[in-house]
């Protein structure tokens, strides 16, 4: 018994021995495969960094180099420069005169007109173009003619401005009564109201112009020609002082007192109805009394304006012709109320002022 257990533990050790020694016998070549398994990674990415070095350089070598131009500055577009067309009275050199108001007018004449006294003139003898300054003739002698009123006139092709190709919303076709194409023509300056009103006029537009002329020379306007009933041609030329003169004498129509100073009309056209207003702004200021008054534009022209109004307990006629500057002749007007009222000497004496007020 005792010597079959020590068999069994001779047996035990010996196995253990054998286990041991193949374990030292089997480890160092693990331990070298171990070892050498990083070199054979190194060796792998090297050559495969090699490769792609190698892929690369071709890559390089396929793409052609390509020149790039040098952007050169845009230069700036360049937008023509029209000036304005000269007026006549710019190339007279008239706005070179010097007034006392600095009036932007170069032409202006403010006389009373009941004593006829001038409160100032510039350069009031020159004569120039009056754009539809000449509307107050037109109106002046369809009013004179006693024409029925409630005629209707109807707009025809012929009443078109191929003159200046002005625009008109009275399209042709359009049919008005007399009174209406008057009073569009007074407030509104409308070109083709007013060559309608000439055109249906006894004997047609020739005759029409040809009263024109006569009724300035039967008024002593010497300086006045007219070639038409508008004011589109700037061959319809005058003068201040003739202005005037057709001012004091356009005042006493009542109908041309009214309707040139309403500050707008209605008219009925198909199914619209056409709103127009004055072309002059001052018969909506409350601070000015306005008896009569009419506006006017052709760059030939300039800016024009005649009026009658109260100033100062006097009754004043205003004519500015060849304003520089779309309100300037309105603000010349101011000028010369403000120039009256703050200066004693210019204001109506306290009777006069009395009479007046009745």
């Amino acid at each position: 018994m005792h010597h079959r257990r020590n068999a069994a533990v001779n047996r035990f050790f010996q196995w253990m021995g054998f286990a041991l020694v193949s374990a030292a016998l089997i480890s160092p070549s693990v331990h070298a495969a171990d070892v050498k398994k990083p070199g054979v990674k190194k060796q792998q990415v090297s050559a495969s960094n090699a490769k792609r070095a190698v892929v690369t350089r071709k890559v390089a070598a396929s793409i052609k180099p390509t020149r790039v131009a040098a952007r050169t500055a845009k230069a700036p577009t360049k937008v023509a420069f029209v000036p304005a067309k000269p007026s006549f009275g710019q190339m007279a050199g008239l706005h070179e005169v010097n007034d006392p108001l600095d009036l932007k007018s170069s032409v202006a004449l403010v006389v009373d007109q009941d004593t006829h006294e001038v409160l100032l003139r510039k350069n009031d003898q020159a004569v120039l173009p009056i754009a539809s300054l000449t509307k107050l003739m037109t109106g002046m002698l369809i009013s004179q003619a006693k024409l029925p009123m409630d005629e209707p006139v109807t707009i025809t092709q012929d009443d078109v401005d191929t003159e200046k190709g002005s625009r008109s919303r009275l399209t042709v076709g359009t049919t008005l009564t007399r009174g209406e194409m008057l009073h569009l023509a007074l407030m509104s300056s409308e070109n083709r109201a007013a060559h309608a009103l000439g055109r249906t006029y006894p004997g047609g537009l020739e005759v029409f112009v040809t009263q024109m002329n006569a009724k300035a020379k039967s008024l002593g306007m010497n300086d006045t020609h007219y070639v038409e009933p508008t004011g589109l041609s700037s061959r319809n030329q005058s003068s201040a002082r003739d202005l005037a003169t057709l001012v004091g004498v356009a005042h006493g129509d009542p109908l041309l007192r009214e309707l040139s100073t309403s500050p707008g009309y209605e008219v009925a056209v198909g199914h619209k109805t056409l709103q127009y207003n004055n072309t002059n702004g001052l018969v909506k200021n409350p601070t000015w009394d306005i008896g009569l008054q009419k506006t006017g534009y052709i760059s030939e022209a300039g800016r024009c304006l005649v009026m009658q109004a109260q100033v100062a307990g006097r009754k004043l006629i205003m004519v500015f012709l060849d304003s520089a500057g779309k309100f300037s002749r309105l603000g010349d007007a101011e000028r010369v109320r403000r120039w009256v009222e703050s200066n004693p000497s210019l204001a109506a004496p306290l009777q006069a002022v009395r009479s007046n007020n009745g």
